[in-house]
């Protein structure tokens, strides 16, 4: 293994275990969410109401296509900086 494909790898490695850090981060979903059902509660009158609130929520879906992309431009990367050896005899 040369410099190149040692870079190639311990970057691939980051990007996917960034990705997974900050899947953690937001919960450890398995789906990712644009909006969150959110329980208000009203002091004056003392009943709930649901409502939708725009919130981000990274999920698993989003984090294994990211890691799932760094992968294969990662082989393909340590594929193409390989050390060609030539036979002389």
């Amino acid at each position: 293994m040369n410099k190149k494909q040692k870079i190639v790898l311990v970057s691939g490695l980051t990007i996917i275990a960034a990705t997974v850090i900050v899947w953690i981060a937001f919960g450890a979903e398995i789906f990712t969410k644009t909006q969150v059902l959110v329980e208000q509660r009203d002091e004056l009158f003392g009943w709930t109401e649901k409502k939708w609130v725009d919130k981000f929520i990274w999920g698993l879906d989003l984090s294994g296509a990211i890691s799932g992309i760094s992968l294969l431009i990662g082989a393909i990367l340590f594929f193409i900086f390989r050390t060609k050896k030539s036979k002389r005899n």
